[in-house]
C-alpha cells in the first residue's frame, strides 16, 4: 500500500477492525520509510452495472456521488449520516441483486426516491425537484399532492405504549 505522505510502496499493519456490517474492514497502516500512520478501508469489490443517462452517456455507478446528493438534499433536516448511507447500501445492494450489466439512471432514482420517502419527507422532496427536473409550480405541486395522497392512504406506523 502506497504511503500517502511519502509514496513509499511499503507498510505493515498495526491494526485490523471491520466494520458494522461486517463488509469492510478497516487497517491502521504504518510506513516503513517514513514511520506516519494512516488508515485503508478494504471492501469486496463487487461488479455494479454501468449508469445509463438520459443523453445515453454510461458511466460506473458513484456510491460517493449519490451520497453527495442525498447529503444536499437532507441539509438542516432531522437526517442523520449514518441513514444516508445504510440508504446507499440498501440501493447498492438492489442494484447488484439485480445482475444486470447497465441500468438507466432513472431507475437508480425511483429506488433511492422509494427509500426516502420513509425517511423523511422533505428531503424526499428536494431530492425529487432535481432528480425530476420539475419544470415549474405545477409538476413540483403534482408531486406534493401524490406524496401526500400516498401518507393518506397509508396508516401511521403504531407507537409502543408506555408501560404503567
Amino acid at each position: 500500500m502506497r504511503c500517502p505522505f511519502c509514496a513509499h510502496l511499503e507498510s505493515k499493519v498495526t491494526d485490523s477492525r471491520t466494520g458494522g456490517a461486517g463488509d469492510v474492514t478497516r487497517r491502521r497502516r504504518e510506513c516503513e520509510e517514513c514511520s506516519r500512520r494512516f488508515t485503508t478501508y478494504e471492501r469486496v469489490e463487487e461488479v455494479l452495472p454501468l449508469v445509463v443517462k438520459k443523453d445515453g452517456r454510461r458511466e460506473s455507478f458513484d456510491r460517493q456521488k449519490l451520497l453527495a446528493g442525498l447529503r444536499r438534499a437532507s441539509e438542516k433536516r432531522p437526517v442523520s449520516l449514518a441513514q444516508l448511507e445504510a440508504l446507499v447500501d440498501a440501493v447498492e445492494r438492489e442494484l447488484m441483486d439485480r445482475g444486470e450489466k447497465e441500468l438507466p439512471a432513472t431507475d437508480i432514482g425511483e429506488r433511492v426516491m422509494t427509500h426516502l420517502r420513509g425517511l423523511d419527507d422533505v428531503t424526499y422532496v428536494r431530492f425529487a425537484s432535481v432528480y425530476r427536473s420539475f419544470e415549474d409550480i405545477g409538476a413540483f405541486r403534482e408531486e406534493l399532492d401524490r406524496l401526500d395522497a400516498q401518507r393518506k392512504s397509508t396508516p401511521p406506523p403504531e407507537r409502543p405504549r408506555p408501560e404503567r
